[in-house]
């Protein structure tokens, strides 16, 4: 009997995953944006297990800015965020990009995901963006699509006091031009697709068009960093992993959404998956520097943000870097780098 006891105990063991026991725990934050599934495929597809990682997904954010409170009050580890990470550099907190969850490291503009969506009689033209002046237009303050919304104007030859910015959150957006509160909103998907669906006459006034760097980093404290770089590392591979299984499995990709963006339909979460495996490029490139630098130029020549700060000293690209030589077939099926943008260890960025 007690040899039998034996032998399953070490049967047992047998089956057990290799490293299962010594998994690093790690608490990550997203925002309920279609550009930030990467972070629960890995989950789901067990990636981060495949590393040597448990992972804890928190709750899905309104915005960048609601992650980055999580982050600082210890609710998470590392979270993912774009134009938000300016604001709280600049009131004092030390964060560090490292990888990207949505941009471009092959070119300098990329926003696929962003588009502005009109309400029917609001006497926006389908392409005409001057038709935005003296509108009311919902933004998130602070966000990616705030930058968004500033550069259309400026593209319009508009100054941002010629429109009312109204700061609302992306799941409000929908309502607000429903109710006619608004004229028209500036937002990331999927809330423009979905706008389109349950809006009567919702105009697409425009997407993309590359006028704005799409800024989209794996974020985290600089304490923390500093001490955790081989978790940093095995986080930067098994996201790598999830992007590629989306960029290869779009549609399986939009189901993983549904179940992590509150309300989100699988024909909503379908289309706007289209565009977003156009920038899911985990990679860092001079690219990458310069969207940042890009964003924080715009802001503080429209008086947006009153200061700035130096791109080199809140970009780490060593783990990123680390990764994409250690693991090159999980980034195979992306354009290569241009020489010119490629970066090694220790990279400075010059404006």
């Amino acid at each position: 009997m007690k040899r039998l006891l034996l032998l399953a105990m070490a049967f047992a063991l047998l089956c057990t995953p290799s490293g299962a026991q010594t998994l690093t725990k790690l608490k990550a934050g997203m925002v309920t944006g279609i550009d930030q599934i990467g972070l629960p495929i890995a989950l789901e597809r067990g990636f981060f297990e495949k590393y040597g990682l448990d992972v804890t997904i928190a709750r899905p954010y309104a915005t960048g800015v609601d992650a980055l409170n999580a982050l600082q009050a210890g609710e998470s580890e590392i979270v993912q965020v774009g134009v938000p990470m300016i604001g709280a550099v600049l009131r004092g907190m030390d964060l560090v990009a490292l990888g990207n969850y949505s941009g471009n490291a092959t070119k300098a503009g990329s926003d696929a995901t962003m588009a502005v969506i009109a309400r029917e009689g609001s006497g926006i033209t389908k392409g005409d963006l001057a038709s935005l002046k003296g509108k009311k237009i919902a933004a998130s303050f602070g966000t990616i699509n705030h930058l968004y919304i500033l550069a259309i104007l400026e593209k319009a030859g508009l100054k941002p006091e010629e429109v009312t910015l109204v700061n609302t959150p992306p799941p409000d957006m929908t309502v607000a031009l429903l109710a006619k509160g608004i004229d028209a909103f500036s937002g990331w998907d999927p809330w423009p697709i979905v706008a389109g669906k349950d809006v009567p006459g919702a105009v697409e006034l425009v997407r993309g068009g590359d006028v704005i760097s799409y800024l989209g980093f794996n974020v985290a404290l600089r304490p923390w960093v500093q001490a955790n770089g081989d978790t940093i590392e095995k986080f930067l591979a098994a996201v790598s992993e999830a992007d590629q299984w989306m960029r290869k499995n779009p549609k399986q990709a939009g189901q993983v959404a549904t179940r992590w963006i509150p309300g989100l339909k699988q024909e909503i979460a379908e289309a706007a998956m289209q565009f977003n495996i156009q920038q899911a490029d985990r990679r860092l490139s001079a690219n990458n520097y310069r969207a940042l630098y890009s964003a924080e130029d715009r802001l503080s020549r429209l008086g947006i943000i009153k200061a700035t700060f130096d791109v080199n000293k809140h970009i780490e690209p060593k783990y990123i870097l680390k990764v994409m030589k250690n693991h090159p077939e999980l980034f195979s099926d992306l354009p290569p780098i241009p020489e010119a943008a490629a970066i090694g260890p220790g990279y400075t960025f010059a404006p």
